[in-house]
């Protein structure tokens, strides 16, 4: 059986500013007895160079709606909007296209490919996109040393290196094509308070200097400081959201002249 698609509507109209914009998008598994209704009715904006953290109890929707969002899954309602593009309105753009250079993904385990290296899993995702030799050697090599992968390291497979390095080595492989998206679910969680830090810093600056708009599920608090706003989920809705950072004042001030519902 298909999976129901989305209804087609009139296209929102979104600011270029905005990465991500949702309404009232949901999703539903199951029939009957079995319905589950994990993520419910969600009207949700993300800004382009912002970093924006998911918190919320184990089942409250947070990495469904990651999904959602990243083109994982498909929506059973609502509205998605990604970079300016209605996504289920009208015909569907390349879905995959769009996963491959515009979304960066970092799951809760590394899912890196075994029989290559820690460099060359960073590599593959610019070897797509068409970017090889020097610029892609350059940019990997960026990448793994500010994360902490020694030159040596990286000429190691996934399964020589500690869960750690490999879950630094899967950030590093989502930030190689620069994608105007990042979605990342407990990236931190098997990393010490150095280098968990050390992640999300890269990922704010990645948002600052690029404009990528950021969407992190965590449950680690010390990650707070870094980031701009807290969105926390409850049984599969946005409970409440709150501005962060030293900025926080003013971009309260600014949010609260423009309506919006955030459920």
């Amino acid at each position: 059986m298909s999976t129901p698609q989305p209804k087609a509507t009139a296209p929102i109209e979104m600011p270029e500013s905005f990465a991500i914009q949702t309404e009232g998008l949901g999703k539903v598994y199951g029939k009957g007895a079995n319905r589950v209704e994990a993520v419910k009715g969600i009207d949700l904006v993300v800004r382009s160079g912002d970093l924006t953290v998911i918190m919320g109890p184990s089942g409250s929707g947070k990495t469904t709606l990651l999904t959602l969002l990243g083109l994982v899954d498909q929506p059973t309602t609502g509205r998605l909007v990604l970079g300016g593009r209605d996504i289920y309105a009208g015909t569907p753009p390349d879905l995959a296209h769009i996963r491959n250079t515009e979304i960066g993904f970092v799951f809760q385990t590394p899912n890196l490919i075994p029989f290559l290296t820690a460099k060359e899993n960073v590599l593959l995702p610019l070897s797509f996109a068409g970017v090889r030799g020097k610029p892609a050697e350059d940019r990997v090599q960026k990448l793994l040393d500010y994360l902490e992968i020694a030159e040596r390291r990286a000429q190691h497979y996934p399964n020589q290196l500690s869960g750690g390095e490999q879950q630094r080595v899967a950030v590093a492989r989502a930030l190689a094509n620069n994608p105007r998206i990042i979605l990342a679910d407990e990236p931190t969680a098997s990393l010490d308070t150095d280098r968990a830090l050390a992640v999300v810093r890269l990922l704010r600056r990645v948002s600052q200097t690029n404009g990528a708009a950021v969407l992190l599920v965590t449950h680690d608090h010390r990650l707070l400081g870094e980031v701009d706003e807290v969105i926390e989920m409850e049984d599969g809705r946005i409970a409440s959201r709150r501005v962060v950072g030293q900025d926080g004042l003013a971009r309260s001030q600014a949010r609260s002249a423009q309506p919006e519902s955030d459920g």
